[in-house]
């Protein structure tokens, strides 16, 4: 089972974000985790913490922790365009530069590569 973990608005443009994304694209998490880490790109913080967004969101949906041998993995990451912001800088004899501030919207998906098998509430409660 999948999970999804999305980050919206987010102030970076999507083009320095997508360099950062196919880094960690089809990664084990434990990669995926490292490398965002000890990423030099800011995009990299905000990646690192949504990942762990997403890893959460996956525990919770199966009841199970992320670490005991599911071999999660980092099945998509898509970066869309987002709002942009339009300001204006002044330039020389009266004229103005125009500035786009672009944002971008992140979609991170966290599958896991060994099948999981579904128990609910009350049957763990039981098992215990």
């Amino acid at each position: 089972m999948e999970a999804v973990a999305k980050l919206r608005n987010n102030p970076s443009s999507p083009r320095k974000t997508r360099l950062v994304v196919d880094l960690i694209r089809g990664k084990k998490i434990g990669d995926a985790l490292a490398i965002l880490k000890f990423h030099k790109k800011e995009s990299a913080g905000k990646l690192e913490k949504l990942l762990l967004s997403a890893i959460n969101n996956w525990e919770q949906k199966n009841n199970l922790k992320a670490d005991e041998g599911h071999e999660l993995y980092v099945k998509s990451v898509s970066v869309d365009q987002g709002a942009t912001m339009k300001r204006f800088l002044p330039a020389p004899q009266g004229r103005a530069y125009r500035l786009r501030k672009r944002s971008n919207h992140i979609t991170l998906t966290v599958d896991s590569k060994v099948p999981v098998e579904f128990q609910s509430a009350a049957e763990t409660e039981s098992a215990d």
